[in-house]
Parts: C-alpha cells; structure tokens; sequence
C-alpha cells in the first residue's frame, strides 16, 4: 500500500459532490500522461514483487493463534531498520521496504529496487523474499511470526481473535457483526474507505460462501454464530431480513476481504503497444493461476466449499447501489416486480455488472489478432467521457476502458488535495509511485479513480514526472505458503510473459469464458476436478522465432538461421505479423475447448502448454547448468502441482483440519485446530516439518537462513 498521505478525508455526503470533479479532472491527467508518453519506446524490463504477510501472535500456553494488531509499531521499527540498513549497503543489495495494509496485523514487503531481465536477478527473487522474512521475524516479538497465508481461519469468530483483544461491538466504520474496529489500519483513508463504502451502497457489504457439508454438518445449516438479534447500529437486522443465506458463510464487512493476503507482479513494457498486448494475454491466464495457487478454504471458523479469497473481496468493496446491481424491485404487488425486471435508475447513472474488485471487462489492444467477438460482455462506459477521450486522439477500446472505469465514483476525497496541477500530478488518476529506486510503487493514497478499481489485471501509464514507463500489473494469485513457492509463481509470470513477447503468443478467448473460468477456478480443488475454456491454437514458437526479424526493436543475432543465445531477457520485440485472413474468419467458438489444468499447464499432443512454451524460451536464453537447475526447480514445482502430483495449498488445509483429532466432521474449525495449522504452517515455512505431498522432498526450507540479514 506503501506511503500514505495525511490529510483531511470527506464523508460520503460531501465527497459524492466532487465526484465529476475527480474524474473530470483524471481523466485531464490521463491526456497529459498521454501526450507527453504515447510514444516513449525502448524501456527495458523492470519488475517487483508484493508479498504480503499476517502476523500472528502464539500462545502456546493455552495454544491459541491471535492476529497482532501491532502493524504501526513494527512498521516503525522496520522503517528504522531499513534505514540504517541502506545507508551501509553497497548499491548491488537491494534492501527490502515494508508498507502497511488494511489490516491492521498485515505488513506488505517488495524489494527495495527493481529486478532487472538478468538471469542472476531472476533467480534472486527467493533469496529476497526470504531476506524480507527473516528481516520481519527477527523484529517481531518472540511469540510472533510473520506468515505468507491468504486468510486467516478465525477472523470473525466469537471470541477474542485478535491481541489484544477487541469488540465488533465498536465497529463504527463497518458496523460489522463480526470485525471489530480495531483490525483496521487506523491511518484516516481506511476507515473512510470502509464507511464510505457502506454509505454509498446503502447497505453493509454482504458476502456469502457455500459452506463445506461434512459428516456431522447440519442441514440446513444456519450459523448459531450470527448476532441475530444485535440491535446496535441500523444495518444490524440485515442479516435476518435475508443477507445471511442458509447453507453459507455469512460476511458483512470490508476486512474480510481487503484483510487477505495476495502475490503480485508488475512489470514495465517497452512501449504502450507491448503493454496492451501483454495485458490481453495475461488476461486469460489469470483465472488459471488463481485455480494453481488456491490457498483459501477456511473462513470465519468454518470449512467452506470454495479454495480461493477472489469472491470475498470482490464482496467485501462492492459499493454499487440496488440500482447499479440491477436487483429486482422487491414488492410482489411492484410493477416491475410483476415484469420480473430490475428496479428503473433513478439516482444511480448505469447498471454495472461487476464490484470494482473483480476480473477484467475488456480486451485493450490494438493487435489485429484482437476480434471484436472476443469484447462480448455488456460494457457500461461513461459516454461523455469515451467522446472527450476520442476526440483527443484515444483509440475505441483505450477509450472504451478508461472510460468504464470511469464510471466508478471516487470513494475517498481529501478536502486539501481536491484541487490539483493537473499536468505534472495523477493523484485524481491514480496515485503515483513516488521513486523509481523504490519499486515497491509507493502510494500516497489521496482520491483517485484507477487505484480503486480492483481488477486481475491493471494497465499502468507512467506517472508524472518520473523515469518509469508503462507497466501491467498481474493480480490474480494468492499468496503461498513458503518464499520457494511464491518465488516459483513469480518466476513462471515473467518466464511466460517473455514467452509471450518472443512468439507472439494467441491467448484470446471470449471475456465471457475467463469470467467463466475464473468462477471455476475458485471450486474447491478446481486445479484437479475443474476444467477451463483455454484456446487450443496459441501459436507455434519455431514459426513465430523464425518470422520475426531484426528491426523495431529486436536485438537478438542471427547466423546461419541459428540465433545466438541470450544473456538476458530483453524487453522489446517487433510488432506482431498480421494474422491470416482465414482466421479472421473462423469461429470464435471454434478457437477454444475445455482443458484440464495438466493440459492448460503441461500441454497434449497437439498443445504445448504454457509450460512448453516456457522452456521452449529458455533454450533461447545463455543459463549456466545451476542456473537452469534452479529455474527448473521452480517449474517443475508448477508441472507437478498441475498434474496433481502436489498438493494446492488449499487442499492441503483443507486435508490438514480433516485429519485433525479435534475436527468433529461438522465443517467447524476451532481455536486448537486453528492453531495447531498456523504451528505446522510456519514449520514447514522453516523446513522443520516435511510436507511431501504440498513441497518437493529436497524442500529445506528457511531453516538454514543464518540470524545475519546481509544477503
């Protein structure tokens, strides 16, 4: 979340007012951004990573796990650590920056400066993600630990979950049942984020999982751990009148979702071309590593039948009105109930299908092979807007994106940074990184409409005023439990997105269809039981190798047809051949089919797999024997995970707490289950405990990391 800036926020009464003003506004900063950047070409390839960690306090004594609500503290002593450590480091140790999250017991770590395409960097990207652990750990107290887990199981159960302990009784930004106040980051944006939220919805957030049915679990099952009766703020009886659906796991507040942790990669394009083209292809792929990387089966205390957090968060900020959700008019003696038809807008301006946390709506590039079918959601876009954008020059479907994001209200205004320098700021736009060096994309979090748009994937212009290019950001998966795997993932994006570049990659299918796979993806042990619609015909790498000719930016020799192998990925390639005129014409429906994730991963006899084309990249490349070794590790980490031959996360807590002596077969997890999965969690992390069917056999773990913290 990175640096946050203090000022004065606006309640949803007075910040609604501004909301034109906002996006008049960044929309302006966009154009400026764009007429001074539209043509920056030959960026070379810059990327970071965000892990994001929970500390959780242990009692061994009463062998309880409580989520530490220390963030300001640690974060306090880590600035200082941090400090001190850069001011003594040679320029080639990239020291860790630490930021805070919306929980208030998370902590968000990137490194100190971006990777570069070298291959030693590349393979650095464990060894500083362990240094960023062992660096957090040895500053925490002796009975915390900092962990890489997507949700914690017992975050809003009854009972003290927290330490010290707090009471959703005092939740005045959320009026949850469940959170207290207290979990928040109590900087000024997060608790108005969260009422404005609210306030602009009309209604508490409401998010409803399918319980896990077990054994014992009754049916129907209604949670005996409801509130049902409170009657403390005005929102309190919505559970009752029908947000809490039988049969579920019932979510009312913002940090259930926002409170989650996640792994993310952003990488710098070498033109806005190469940006767009990356960002479509990567679309598709979002929802299969979200399947591959499902860490999330446990919520509120309870075992549920999804593996992944995507669904939680996209509830959690939905701040659209009954109006923009399209929900039917409740009256049965209602006209339009009698219709069976969405109430009419009256206050609110579109139907919008989607929270703003969500997958992406729209293919942006301009590459030929980009059809018009594969666009086939409805897309509500702000007219007015999409004109201006047009008449500056913006091409229909950059317009048309920023355009729908647009539509989005800005949900915290800052009474002192309302009115801006439109050409040399972005912060109506979105809030821009503040130093290069730090790639961690700092944030001064002031009102802004990009930033608040949540989605799997995010095109990024260049901010003001800085040295950074334009950039995608990938945001589907969840975090791992240990820095090998979270370091495989991270290396298997930036190996399949110079694939991508190098062959000219085909990944499009159907918006509808990734929409489609990325609910499939959260299915408990979608990555084995599931199939994905994946196109079957992605492009031949000989072929595309062979076409693609030294100009436009291609700088890599050839003799005698053969081409010398590379030192380091490069980041800029020729513009894509033009597709054929017949396959411009076939069917869309006939471009894809239903794949497992084994043949989405590992390919079949007339597929090659992402995997496949990874490594038929890597031949491309000049690795040394360890180095490939290593790169190897990370891959076949990945391959065996798609082929069922390891363990997603998810399925191994899932199998973790069904084994449990204490487990009663009833869907419950309780406090000694809980803490005994946070006990085996972090020894595994540490290579202390062996989990054979989660990790390779050779796993070691942090173990071996020495109590120094030089790299």
């Amino acid at each position: 979340m990175g640096l946050l800036y203090l000022g004065t926020p606006m309640n949803w009464e007075e910040a609604k007012k501004h909301a034109d003003h906002v996006r008049y506004h960044g929309i302006t900063q966009f154009l400026h951004i764009w007429d001074k950047l539209k043509n920056r070409r030959g960026d070379e390839l810059l990327w970071g990573d965000e892990v994001e960690y929970m500390v959780v306090a242990m009692d061994d004594k009463e062998k309880e796990a409580r989520l530490s609500l220390r963030q300001t503290e640690i974060l306090n002593k880590l600035s200082s650590i941090v400090n001190d450590l850069s001011s003594g480091c040679p320029e080639s140790v990239s020291v860790p920056t630490f930021h805070p999250e919306y929980g208030r017991y998370m902590l968000e770590a990137t490194p100190g400066s971006p990777y570069t395409g070298s291959i030693p960097d590349l393979l650095s990207v464990e060894a500083n993600m362990r240094y960023r652990r062992v660096l957090a750990r040895q500053h925490l107290k002796p009975n915390e630990i900092p962990l890489t887990v997507t949700s914690f199981p017992l975050l809003g159960v009854p009972g003290p979950f927290t330490e010290p302990p707090s009471d959703p009784i005092g939740a005045k930004s959320s009026h949850s049942l469940f959170l207290p106040e207290e979990i928040t980051n109590p900087h000024v944006r997060f608790p108005t984020l969260t009422a404005n939220i609210r306030q602009r919805r009309g209604s508490k957030v409401a998010i409803n999982l399918p319980i896990y049915f077990d054994t014992h679990t009754p049916r129907p099952f209604v949670d005996p751990t409801i509130p049902w009766e409170r009657d403390v703020y005005p929102e309190d009886h919505e559970a009752k009148d029908g947000a809490a659906l039988t049969d579920h796991i019932y979510m009312d507040a913002m940090g259930f979702g926002m409170g989650c942790c996640c792994l993310q990669l952003t990488f710098q394009a070498c033109h806005v071309g190469d940006a767009r083209r990356m960002y479509d292809c990567l679309i598709p792929i979002g929802p299969i590593l979200l399947a591959l990387t499902a860490a999330s089966p446990i919520w509120r205390g309870y075992l549920a039948d999804v593996d992944c957090r995507w669904n939680v968060i996209a509830g959690s900020v939905d701040d659209r009105t009954e109006e923009e959700r399209g929900l039917k008019v409740s009256s049965h003696f209602h006209f339009y109930a009698l219709l069976n038809i969405s109430k009419p807008l009256k206050d609110s301006r579109f139907v919008i299908p989607k929270s703003r946390y969500d997958s992406v709506d729209l293919y942006i590039s301009t590459d030929s092979r980009n059809r018009p079918e594969y666009n086939d959601n409805p897309l509500p876009y702000d007219e007015s807007i999409y004109a201006r954008l047009r008449e500056h020059g913006i091409d229909d479907l950059l317009a048309k994106h920023m355009s729908h994001l647009f539509i989005r209200d800005p949900l915290v205004v800052f009474t002192e940074t309302l009115d801006q320098d439109d050409e040399n700021s972005s912060d109506h736009f979105e809030a821009s990184p503040l130093l290069l060096v730090r790639w961690a994309i700092y944030l001064n979090c002031r009102q802004n409409i990009q930033s608040t748009n949540w989605q799997t994937l995010r095109f990024k212009p260049p901010p003001p005023k800085s040295s950074i290019g334009w950039r995608v950001e990938f945001r589907s998966m969840e975090v791992q439990m240990t820095d090998f795997e979270n370091a495989a993932f991270a290396v298997f994006v930036v190996l399949l997105s110079r694939a991508i570049l190098t062959y000219n990659t085909n990944f499009y299918i159907p918006i509808s269809k990734v929409d489609e796979n990325m609910a499939r993806a959260q299915r408990r042990d979608a990555a084995q039981s599931g199939k994905f619609f994946f196109r079957k015909n992605v492009g031949s790498p000989v072929q595309s190798a062979a076409s693609s000719s030294c100009s436009s930016g291609c700088n890599s020799p050839v003799v005698e047809s053969k081409p010398i192998k590379e030192k380091k990925m490069r980041n800029c390639f020729p513009d894509p051949p033009l597709p054929e005129f017949e396959s411009l014409q076939a069917s869309v429906e006939d471009e894809y089919e239903e794949m497992t994730m084994n043949e989405i991963m590992n390919g079949k006899a007339d597929f090659p797999g992402l995997l496949g084309l990874i490594r038929t990249y890597i031949e491309t490349l000049d690795i040394e024997i360890d180095e490939l070794a290593k790169i190897n590790a990370y891959l076949d980490l990945i391959r065996k995970r798609a082929n069922g031959s390891l363990l997603t996360p998810a399925t191994w807590i899932r199998n973790f707490v069904r084994a449990h002596p204490a487990y009663k077969q009833d869907s419950v997890v309780n406090a000694e289950i809980n803490y005994d999965l946070i006990v085996a969690i972090d020894e595994i992390e540490r290579g202390v405990r062996k989990a054979e069917d989660l990790l390779p056999a050779d796993y070691t773990g942090s173990k071996e990391d020495s109590g120094s913290i030089g790299m």
